[in-house]
């Protein structure tokens, strides 16, 4: 018998895939500018989450972290060559603490506190992202950030264990993903408007 919690792990391998095709293609295309630092920081602090989860035994809901870690760094190189080398304070700031969270995991040995670090980190992180979608919402993909929501809403319940270690970075990435994609759906509107 077919355990459900591998169904599932994969089921996201395949969301993750498909959510990326659209991105890339926007991406090579023009449409799609990414926030360089951002995806940088992301594929840090996913790499971290992903050692996190692979510790306390998050079985196959852990495979999605680790695939989207190395997806992060596909789209960081591609950015770097196709769109913007500048970088603000507060993107020195998220890598410092995607830093400090990986540290802290490998010293303290505290995965618990680590995935904390990490989930904040993320969400400052993000704000680069959101504040470029904001004043440019034609110049990323919505439906990529909703469909990686919706890969980490799964995830969780693919989880062998579930710790705060385990799930609390990607519930909070099903937050951020699914508000981010709102707010460019609703910015693409007032902006057409």
């Amino acid at each position: 018998m077919v355990d459900y919690k591998v169904v599932l792990g994969i089921l996201t391998l395949v969301i993750a895939l498909v959510s990326y095709v659209p991105y890339f293609r926007d991406l090579f295309a023009g449409r799609t500018k990414p926030h360089a630092f951002s995806w940088f920081v992301w594929m840090v602090i996913t790499g971290v989450a992903f050692g996190v989860q692979v510790s306390e035994g998050g079985g196959a809901g852990t495979w999605v972290t680790g695939v989207t870690a190395v997806l992060c760094l596909v789209i960081f190189v591609l950015a770097l060559f196709k769109n913007q080398r500048h970088f603000h304070l507060i993107d020195w700031m998220c890598l410092l603490g995607a830093l400090v969270s990986l540290a802290f995991w490998q010293l303290a040995e505290n995965p618990a506190a680590a995935a904390v670090l990490i989930t904040l980190t993320d969400a400052i992180a993000f704000i680069p992202t959101f504040r470029k979608g904001y004043h440019k919402p034609r110049e990323d993909t919505p439906i990529t950030f909703g469909l990686n929501g919706l890969k980490f809403f799964i995830s969780i319940f693919a989880l062998e264990t579930l710790t705060l270690a385990t799930w609390l970075y990607p519930a909070s990435l099903v937050i951020t993903n699914w508000s981010f994609a709102t707010m460019m759906y609703v910015r693409r509107r007032q902006v057409k408007q």
